[in-house]
């Protein structure tokens, strides 16, 4: 007998579109039915799961790397042990959700999810949802392939903040993302409200669409085998490795946990400072927060200069009341990001330290 195969949606976006506001208004949609969801963090302190406040069981938050690296066998795996919990009875659900990193080219996840034996035989690819930012969008695809390959691969593409541009503006940046997948779907979104229903029954694979066609999109050219391969004993078999898709070398990222709470003076100081001296680089900075005074967190987040405005939570995840905060950036190492940081970790007396690294 045929297993029934569990549909599965890919939602992608760049970074701070809102597929995390997007995950949540889907959670909270009970006509949406039971939702398994993977999601994957680029970045040490996984911040995204914890901005999404309801969380159960069935959410599953790796750390192991983003789903497009070489590191794929997380993916298999997780999907198998949740259908085998499925299968047992331990858990339910109707279909699985995969939110990717910002920085995730869906063409080789999607490559996986159609060449793996274990994952081709238990789902199915309903649909590759992306979420495109309206404020930010020209640029984005102007400066990461990635966000044009999202787009271009999208079955329904989700435009977000277009409550802040013009009118005119919001117009031609949906013209250019029908110029680069004319036959997408294209619906406009604010904070992910009226959306989770038309997330589903995509059919990412269209009917005239044949297995070997959407490989070869996703796979680019073939991987070369040895040519001396089982021909002599000099040259032992070579596995077929599948491609893998490298971020932006420009491109770094850093995390800061801080046990003690942060004056507001002090953290409107930090984040001011970055703004205005490298806000054009910051692709996303996002964060959970303890202000002094405060006994509840607040979570923030933004791309470049654009802030949408702090939410306060009800109360900490998981009684975890350090702060956390994430920034990627352009032509940031690591180091330079973590001496941003100090600032944050100065003693509240002391004086500020000054920036002098952000300008080499």
């Amino acid at each position: 007998m045929e297993v029934k195969r569990v549909p599965l949606t890919l939602l992608t976006g760049f970074l701070g579109a809102g597929k995390t506001t997007l995950l949540n208004t889907v959670l909270e949609d009970t006509s949406a039915g039971r939702v398994a969801v993977i999601v994957n963090e680029f970045g040490e302190a996984g911040l995204d799961h914890d901005l999404i406040e309801q969380s159960s069981e069935e959410i599953i938050l790796m750390q192991s790397g983003c789903l497009c690296c070489s590191i794929r066998g997380d993916l298999s795996k997780t999907i198998s042990s949740l259908i085998g919990r499925k299968n047992r009875k331990e858990i339910e659900f109707d279909r699985l959700l995969i939110e990717t990193t910002g920085l995730a080219d869906p063409g080789p996840i999607t490559q996986t999810l159609l060449v793996d034996s274990i994952l081709a035989r238990t789902t199915v690819l309903d649909g590759i949802v992306t979420v495109a930012d309206a404020a930010n969008g020209p640029k984005t695809l102007d400066a990461q392939f990635e966000a044009v390959s999202q787009v271009a691969m999208a079955d329904l593409i989700i435009v977000s903040k277009t409550d802040l541009i013009k009118e005119a503006e919001a117009k031609s940046f949906q013209s250019r993302l029908r110029t680069i997948n004319p036959s997408a779907k294209l619906i406009q979104s604010h904070k992910g409200s009226g959306t989770s229903k038309r997330l589903w029954n995509l059919n990412a694979l269209k009917p005239k669409s044949t297995k070997p066609e959407v490989v070869k999109w996703t796979l680019g050219e073939a991987p070369k085998l040895d040519p001396l391969e089982n021909i002599s004993g000099f040259a032992p078999a070579q596995k077929l490795s599948l491609p893998t898709s490298n971020h932006d070398s420009r491109i770094g990222s850093a995390s800061i946990v801080l046990d003690s709470p942060i004056k507001d003076t002090t953290f409107d100081l930090w984040l001011d400072t970055l703004i205005a001296m490298r806000g054009k680089d910051i692709l996303r900075v996002k964060g959970i927060v303890f202000i002094e005074g405060v006994e509840k967190p607040f979570v923030f987040h933004g791309v470049q200069d654009i802030f949408d405005p702090p939410v306060l939570l009800e109360d900490w995840p998981e009684d975890d009341t350090q702060t956390r905060i994430v920034i990627i950036g352009r032509d940031l190492s690591e180091s330079q990001l973590q001496r941003s940081f100090d600032m944050l970790r100065a003693p509240p007396d002391d004086k500020a330290p000054n920036f002098k690294f952000i300008n080499p």
